[in-house]
């Protein structure tokens, strides 16, 4: 029996090529009906780690950081529908979208992680930002989030004030941030090899391919 290929997804909540590229790999892996050979695991990314709690005009936060004007941004986010459409995700984008701070959320994808939950949550809580019009910064949306995928939510929110639990998600970001990972998505496979951005599906295809036959 070979050993699972694992692959490392650095992300962010509220990244939506880091859906669009998951979404992609996903359906590589189906393709090629290896479902039973892989293992994911999220690896957290903060865009914006100095994002203020109450979060920034969506519009307004993309002119500052990336200088679009308001016509780049909407034929952006109408590539990024069109393409999550494809793969059967939904991106609502709308006028007062508001950009998150996301650290909180990745301290419950660590806990997440230890039930086996990691990837239902990543997707329950990109799904509440993108197709739900949903701040998941705040707590009462975390919650529900959690109860969604079936994880204790009360023992996952206790964490959110835990020194140990703000500790180990700032060190893995500064991991992956010493190995160069500077923007997402990255996908690390078995640590050897990495890819980034959202690739095509065919891409993965052969990528996956050529790792699990070395992998056998």
């Amino acid at each position: 029996m070979s050993n699972k290929l694992k692959i490392d997804i650095v992300s962010d909540v509220v990244c939506p090529w880091c859906t669009i590229g998951y979404k992609r790999l996903e359906k590589a892996i189906a393709e090629l009906g290896i479902e039973d050979q892989i293992e994911i695991e999220w690896q957290p990314f903060e865009l914006n780690p100095n994002m203020p709690v109450e979060g920034q005009n969506l519009r307004e936060h993309i002119s500052e950081k990336y200088g679009s004007t308001l016509e780049q941004q909407e034929e952006s986010q109408q590539r990024m529908a069109d393409a999550g459409a494809e793969l059967g995700f939904t991106f609502d984008y709308f006028e007062e979208m508001r950009m998150a701070n996301t650290f909180e959320a990745h301290i419950l994808l660590e806990y997440a992680h230890e039930f086996g939950k990691q990837t239902q949550l990543k997707m329950q809580l990109t799904k509440a930002f993108f197709s739900e019009r949903k701040d998941v910064s705040k707590r009462d949306i975390l919650k529900q989030a959690l109860l969604d995928v079936g994880l204790n939510a009360e023992d996952a929110l206790s964490k959110l004030d835990s020194e140990e639990a703000r500790y180990e998600v700032r060190t893995k970001q500064a991991y992956w941030k010493n190995l160069g990972v500077n923007s997402v998505p990255t996908f690390v496979f078995d640590r050897k090899s990495a890819l980034t951005g959202a690739q095509p599906v065919d891409v993965f295809k052969q990528v996956l391919t050529e790792a699990t036959q070395t992998n056998t």
